[in-house]
């Protein structure tokens, strides 16, 4: 019968492997290192290890290479756990220090922990010295993940703000205050140049920024704020700030409302300055309502010149050609029986058809004057000069320095309609006996200069919102890339100095020569 088969031994499970592990030992007794070693190694370790015994040695070993626990004899000849320590923290470094001794007193031990020792073993009793050491370096590892987490916050932190003050909108943090009211928990430094006063003394929660809100828009910031808040929509409001120093201020402001972790709503956005924009956008109303004005003077003026010159058509032109057809009939009666009535009548006739040669011609000029293009300006002012002065009783002297002054037809044609707009205001307002005009040339510029004697013009006159004339001028002058200079004169009156850029004439433009200079 064969023999009965005996159990095999049991064989101790093999502990499971850790990973790398590197021990500096500040410690005299090689024996002991190998002890310490060989717990490492049962415990599943596979350690990378060096000795030292004197601070020269510490130091040398921290600056050559990295390392993730010391293990320390409290007492060596000429150096200690205590100076040990101070080198320890003299270098920064934080890692786990635990005092593995065979004779250590209890106060000396607990120096040893308030020096920044982390744990202390008895070389006799090293049952914990495992425990012990996963156990700090779990905690050096939390150690070092929040400091690595703190300095990735700082630098998010250093990055946002640098984000943040280089945006020319104020960046902002708002809740509600316990008082109902909105105040800021954080605020860029673009706050000061918005508000006039240092960010960190708008934050903390005061809601006295909202004081500068005008009174008639705080029901609207108010109603939005609530909306936003009731729906966590999007916050757009835009109103005016009146600041400490009485400066009126547009402002948008625009944030996303969220739930803070206490259930608050907590706006966060950015706040912008719109008051140039808001200055355009009244200036550019004003100036369309005044575009708007003046499209309809002028098409009123444009109705009375047409209503102007179907009178002059229909009461001088025509009147005198009834005349003359009712003489023409007289005349015929009259023919053989009075010729000295005859006569008489025959010059009338002559006198009527001379009326209305004048009229027809006054108004062709005015409608179309073709004494510019086929004369020049020179010509044309001098012939509106006298048609002025015989309609008007204005004395109107003309100075033209330089008859071979040739613009080019925009710009004489533009020149001569303010000529005829200045003439016109004067004898509607000016209350003027006598008018100077001078057309030079200056460099490269056509200048035409206008005065008379009249009442002036107030300061006042020229901000009227009705003031067409003088506006109408401006804006037929700048079309030219021209201006417009307004002076008065001693002892009284006013000087308008007409300015354009001189451009030659084309050939199609210039001046008939063989002409008369008169029509």
């Amino acid at each position: 019968m064969p023999a009965a088969l005996k159990p095999a031994a049991e064989v101790a499970p093999r502990p499971k492997a850790k990973p790398p592990i590197r021990l500096l030992f500040i410690e005299d007794s090689e024996n002991d290192v190998i002890l310490l070693l060989h717990r490492f190694r049962d415990a599943g370790y596979a350690p990378t290890y060096r000795q030292v015994m004197s601070e020269a040695e510490m130091r040398e070993a921290l600056s050559d290479e990295h390392w993730d626990l010391i293990l320390c004899d409290h007492n060596l000849p000429g150096f200690s756990a205590q100076a040990a320590l101070r080198l320890l923290q003299d270098l920064a470094l934080d890692l786990p220090f635990i005092i593995v001794s065979g004779v250590m007193q209890e106060d000396e031990a607990i120096a040893a922990m308030r020096a920044g020792a982390h744990d202390y073993l008895s070389k006799n009793k090293l049952d914990r010295l495992i425990p012990a050491i996963e156990r700090e370096l779990r905690e050096a590892g939390n150690r070092r993940e929040k400091r690595q987490a703190e300095q990735t916050l700082r630098q998010s932190e250093a990055r946002l703000r640098a984000l943040t003050d280089n945006i020319p909108g104020v960046v902002f943090q708002m809740s509600y205050t316990p008082e109902g009211m909105l105040g800021f928990q954080y605020l860029s430094e673009a706050a000061a140049m918005l508000f006039g006063t240092p960010a960190d003394e708008l934050i903390g929660g005061t809601a006295g920024w909202m004081n500068w809100l005008l009174a008639e828009d705080v029901p609207g910031f108010i109603e939005a704020a609530q909306v936003s808040s009731d729906n966590l929509s999007t916050l757009n409001w835009e109103g005016r700030i009146q600041l400490a120093s009485g400066e009126l201020k547009w402002i948008n402001l625009r944030s996303s409302p969220r739930l803070s972790e206490a259930g608050a709503v907590v706006w966060e956005g950015v706040m912008w300055n719109i008051t140039h924009s808001k200055r355009v956008e009244a200036d550019l109303r004003e100036s369309r309502s005044q575009l708007a004005a003046l499209s309809n003077h002028l098409q009123r003026i444009k109705e009375e010149e047409r209503e102007r010159i179907a009178r002059d058509v229909h009461d001088v032109l025509g009147g005198t050609l009834v005349a003359m057809k009712f003489e023409m009939s007289l005349l015929e009666a009259k023919l053989e029986a009075n010729p000295a009535q005859s006569r008489e009548r025959a010059r009338n006739v002559g006198r009527m058809v001379d009326d209305a040669i004048a009229t027809v011609g006054r108004v062709t000029r005015e409608l179309r004057p073709g004494i510019l293009k086929d004369f020049g300006l020179a010509a044309a002012i001098e012939s509106q000069g006298e048609d002025f002065a015989q309609r008007t009783g204005i004395a109107c002297n003309i100075l033209c320095t330089d008859h071979d002054l040739n613009p080019d037809y925009d710009t004489s044609l533009a020149l001569f309609r303010v000529f005829q707009e200045a003439l016109t205001n004067v004898s509607k307002h000016a209350r003027a006996t006598a008018v100077d005009v001078r057309l030079m040339q200056e460099g490269d510029e056509v200048v035409l200069e206008i005065s008379d004697n009249g009442c002036g013009l107030a300061p006042a006159d020229l901000r009227k919102p009705r003031s067409f004339g003088l506006r109408g001028i401006r804006e037929r002058l700048t079309s030219l890339g021209g201006r417009l200079d307004l002076s008065p004169t001693i002892p009284q009156g006013t000087r308008l100095t007409l300015r354009a850029p001189l451009l030659p004439a084309t050939a199609d433009e210039h001046p008939n020569p063989h002409r008369s200079q008169h029509p």
